[in-house]
């Protein structure tokens, strides 16, 4: 279809959402999260031809969280290719972001890497025997060369807000670390997971690094289009932890969330796009970003099962 309507159309749903002001709640367990206004909304797209656009607060940095994991799973896979997987799996947790219950009965292997025991894992493959500092250049590297913007940094006090209320994740690094799977200390780990979640964008920058997923034309080559598919079936799957399904559903699209309310999705071939309001549902998803995604998705008619 013609997409000559759809900057009218992102500015209407922005307009719809702010109208109806049904924002959620910030992630209030990370103090600097939870002292963000909820009542915001931003969107930005990057289409095939080379068009982007963007709507609301598009220019808007935010701590991206564990969209975060995307990009520290595409720089772990480009080291180690699939040994990864003898560390982690590959399926649907069903379960809390950062519950337990599976790491304990599954023999301390996580189900996927965007959960946070499977992400922790991914950050100590990432560290790989290195200094914190060398494994987040390695990330900051992949994720301003594939913006193509240099002006990409790590909220600092986000990162610190995090390690002091990282009691859960270090229980799951030590319970890692009792089943052989952690090579690094726990709190080195803790420290550099913090800072990559710290990692700070807007709308626009992370739809123009949300290009390298999408394989889009004349976009840096950062990974393989065989790469980019198989993160792309990750995220569909396990990208918004347990409404991984429900989000498969209503919007169509592989996407990965993250708790400070933003939501980067593919359209392959296509687009890449980015959503953002602070506000969570009770899964940890973003609630105006999954129902932006959703309506971009009808608008459009972007998804993974259209024919």
């Amino acid at each position: 279809m013609s997409m000559d309507g759809l900057p009218k159309e992102l500015e209407r749903l922005v307009a719809e959402a702010r109208g109806a002001g049904d924002w959620g709640r910030p992630a209030d367990y990370i103090p600097e999260l939870a002292k963000v206004d909820p009542a915001q909304v931003g969107v930005a797209l990057c289409l095939a031809d080379g068009t982007e656009l963007g709507a609301g607060e598009a220019d808007r940095p935010f701590s991206i969280q564990s969209i975060s994991k995307v990009f520290s799973l595409a720089a772990v896979l480009g080291r180690l290719g699939d040994d990864l997987w003898r560390r982690v799996g590959r399926e649907p947790s069903g379960t809390a972001f950062d519950s337990i219950f599976l790491l304990e009965h599954e023999n301390g292997r996580p189900r996927n890497p965007f959960i946070n025991a499977g992400a922790l894992v991914t950050t100590d493959a990432l560290l790989g025997g290195r200094e914190p500092r060398q494994a987040l250049s390695e990330i900051m590297h992949l994720v301003r060369a594939a913006a193509e913007d240099d002006d990409i940094h790590i909220d600092k006090a986000v990162a610190e807000s995090e390690k002091a209320t990282a009691s859960r994740n270090m229980a799951l690094l030590y319970y890692l670390q009792s089943h052989d799977n952690l090579l690094n200390p726990p709190e080195m780990v803790m420290g550099t997971y913090a800072h990559q979640c710290a990692i700070e964008m807007t709308c626009r920058q992370l739809a123009r690094a949300g290009r390298m997923l999408a394989m889009l034309p004349g976009v840096p080559a950062m990974i393989s289009p065989l790469r980019a598919r198989r993160i792309n079936a990750l995220m569909m799957t396990c990208g918004q932890y347990d409404g991984s399904g429900n989000f498969a559903f209503r919007v169509g699209l592989p996407g990965k969330s993250g708790v400070g309310g933003g939501i980067l999705l593919v359209a392959p071939g296509v687009a890449s796009i980015a959503v953002w309001s602070p506000g969570l549902d009770g899964y940890g998803n973003s609630q105006v970003g999954t129902w932006l995604a959703e309506r971009i998705a009808g608008y459009t008619g972007w998804s993974v099962f259209a024919p």
